[in-house]
């Protein structure tokens, strides 16, 4: 193995810590507009008692989910756990909550009218997946994916998973230049997440000071956060004003900034960061992360850790449920451990006493869509999607997985119909199994609601081949006659002869067009 378990327990837990203090540091700050700031240390009188903070207690949701699904967790999971257990409806989590209330299912609910899909509700809770994978960068993004896209998408989604895979590769990696490409080999490559992160790191290599950086970085990526409460008036004139709710691609660049300037001081990396302004706690308490992952716990300042004495105080959790919150970041970093050999692969942990060890990744970078050669079958090669095709799947295609076969259903738009409007809906499926297997056939029987025709019949029929990356794709054309209820709904029961895979597919729109005005 790698890592021993002492080692392990060491790095997750320096994360909790520096999570932590870092949330704690930069929360006083978080609604001040665009302010350079002048912190060096906490400003409120703590004493063991720190206050709560959403980027640390969705988290805690998480393990419980991840407690009691393992590796069946995914976006509809989650969700669930969204509506039971979290109870703020502020910006995109509302907004991923409204939806999920109408019925929409991820990845609808975190695209549809939600102009916060691009903020960072959903990096700021990626280090669960990164301990739950230490070393395994591409595993952690892909339950960040999921996690992100019930109340995000596009950039919001991006920063997530470069947060995931920054995180996870920490446990292997600890030059700062080479976390940051891995973390950028997970996104697109255009996205203004990237195009941030790129620019700091320039700023960074020409030589000027963080205050020159940070003045760049907002005046080509402009973020709105916390603004919201302050008159236009009393806002920086040098400054340009962001497209409201695109924080993501700012406050990304703001933790590069904080990494890079912070100079492996773990006093200087937090104050920087949280003095650049913006979304102050989620910014520190990930480049605290960060660096406790790096570092490990042994390595942060007590100064720091004292006054925090481990706990984990909550404001975002329904407490009168039955979900078992951690008292103490001990006890958090003990249940992930736990966690650990559920998520990894059953050859990159062992048992050691007292714990878990584990093996890492050959390669950190996220790998080429196609490893193989595509119309070659061959044996152990994973078919599921490539995780860079993952994180770049458009916001309206809802995914589904039925024993042997992959489904991706695609809206090619938002869900919205009109009487008289015809939708062309794309369905693909293929072979989902790690090994070649016999030739497959699926088919489809299409039932819609009444007031719906399909012009192209009901019944859908097509082998599946089991070539590696092969798909099968339909155009299914819809037409909305009459509206006869809040929603219209058609299922798809997909089966594969003489196999037992089979499971219903939906797609929901909802009747009419609509305006903000």
């Amino acid at each position: 193995m790698d890592i021993t378990y002492a080692k392990l327990r060491d790095k997750i837990l320096g994360c909790w810590n520096g999570k932590n203090v870092g949330g704690v540091l930069g929360g006083p700050y978080e609604e001040y507009p665009r302010m350079v700031h002048d912190v060096h240390f906490y400003a409120q009188d703590i004493n063991g008692n720190p206050p709560g903070n959403d980027d640390l207690d969705l988290q805690l949701v998480w393990l419980h989910a991840a407690e009691q699904y393992g590796k069946r967790l995914d976006a509809r999971v989650l969700a669930d756990y969204w509506m039971s257990y979290i109870y703020p409806n502020w910006s995109e989590y509302g907004m991923g909550k409204r939806n999920l209330r109408a019925g929409m299912q991820p990845p609808l609910c975190g695209y549809v009218s939600n102009p916060y899909k691009d903020s960072n509700g959903s990096w700021i809770r990626t280090e669960i997946w990164a301990c739950m994978a230490p070393g395994h960068p591409e595993i952690a993004v892909r339950y960040a994916y999921e996690d992100a896209i019930i109340d995000h998408a596009e950039e919001g989604v991006y920063a997530t998973a470069f947060c995931a895979a920054v995180e996870s590769a920490a446990f292997v990696v600890s030059d700062k230049r080479e976390l940051i490409r891995i973390g950028l080999s997970y996104i697109p490559e255009n996205c203004l997440t990237a195009q941030a992160i790129r620019l700091v790191e320039e700023c960074y290599d020409a030589g000027k000071d963080w205050k020159q950086t940070r003045f760049e970085l907002f005046t080509q990526f402009p973020g709105t956060f916390g603004v919201g409460f302050t008159k236009q008036t009393d806002l920086p004139k040098d400054l340009p004003a962001g497209t409201p709710g695109m924080d993501a691609p700012n406050n990304l660049g703001i933790i590069v900034l904080g990494l890079l300037y912070g100079e492996d001081d773990f006093e200087k990396s937090l104050c920087i960061t949280v003095n650049c302004g913006e979304d102050t706690d989620c910014t520190a308490a990930t480049v605290g992360a960060i660096f406790g992952i790096i570092h490990g716990n042994d390595a942060l300042p007590e100064k720091w850790l004292k006054p925090l004495d481990g706990v984990i105080n909550t404001c975002c959790i329904d407490l009168s449920t039955t979900i078992e919150i951690p008292a103490n970041v001990q006890e958090l970093t003990d249940r992930v451990i736990k966690c650990i050999p559920v998520f990894v692969d059953r050859d990159d942990f062992a048992f050691e006493d007292g714990g878990v060890a584990v093996r890492f990744a050959k390669d950190m970078y996220c790998a080429p869509e196609y490893v193989y050669i595509p119309h070659i079958a061959g044996h152990k090669k994973s078919h599921r999607l490539p995780v860079k095709t993952l994180v770049g799947l458009s916001p309206f295609c809802v995914r589904y997985e039925f024993g042997s076969v992959g489904v991706i259903l695609d809206y090619c738009g938002e869900p919205f119909l009109s009487v008289g409007e015809t939708r062309v809906v794309k369905l693909t499926l293929w072979d989902a199994n790690d090994h070649t297997v016999p030739g497959q056939w699926a088919n489809v029987k299409l039932y819609a609601d009444e007031g719906v025709q399909l012009p192209n019949g009901c019944y859908l029929s097509a082998p599946l081949l089991t070539t590696y990356q092969t798909k099968t794709e339909f155009e299914i054309p819809v037409t909305l006659e009459a509206i006869t209820g809040p929603n219209i709904n058609i299922l798809l029961d997909i089966t594969v002869p003489g196999r037992a895979t089979s499971g219903t597919a939906k797609l929901t729109f909802y009747p009419g067009k609509y305006r903000h005005v």
